[in-house]
């Protein structure tokens, strides 16, 4: 039997539509399982990062920047706090997105929400002569240390201030406390 040249027409368009109905229903889930985007228009993007050099974690896309946050669970082997620019190499290697970052200076004392840690800033200069900025942040808590990459203009200190704002946000928080739960 000979199908009409109609007949696959419609099996084509047929088959075209379900393809689409697919293709967004895969999207619609991906979506609901990174989360909403939250009041501040952060918007949640897959981990880009590989799991064997650093924990699966949650990535965020801002306005300009992007900010990657993972939590390093430990059992015993209890950090002294982050009070060292060696102590924050040891704990995030912003050479993850690019390691051709190095450090612009030294780094500063920060806190997030009532733990306190250390960030600092690097540059490296991209193929097209303009530069890129990153910061690493790592904050203790008890034996477990929370670790951000923030990615965009980090010579701008508002902007840092905007990202660290959003790490005390009850997105990440939350994230954080249920990473701790699970443990």
């Amino acid at each position: 039997m000979k199908i009409s040249r109609q007949t696959r027409s419609y099996i084509f368009w047929a088959s075209l539509q379900i393809g689409v109905l697919v293709g967004i229903a895969w999207w619609a889930e991906r979506q609901i399982a990174l989360g909403p985007t939250d009041s501040r228009g952060w918007r949640p993007f897959s981990w880009p990062l590989f799991e064997r050099d650093a924990p699966k974690g949650r990535a965020y896309s801002g306005d300009d920047h992007d900010v990657y946050v993972w939590l390093t669970l430990r059992d015993g082997d209890c950090p002294e706090g982050i009070a060292s620019d060696e102590a924050l190499e040891r704990e995030v290697d912003i050479r993850l997105l690019d390691p051709r970052f190095e450090p612009v200076g030294p780094g500063e004392r920060v806190r997030v929400t009532d733990l306190s840690g250390r960030a600092r800033v690097y540059v490296h200069r991209r193929n097209n002569r303009s530069l890129r900025y990153g910061e690493a942040v790592a904050i203790a808590h008890n034996c477990d240390v929370i670790t951000a990459i923030i990615d965009g203009d980090a010579r701008d200190p508002a902007m840092r201030r905007t990202a660290r704002e959003f790490l005390e946000s009850n997105t990440v928080q939350v994230w954080i406390l249920k990473k701790l739960e699970e443990r």
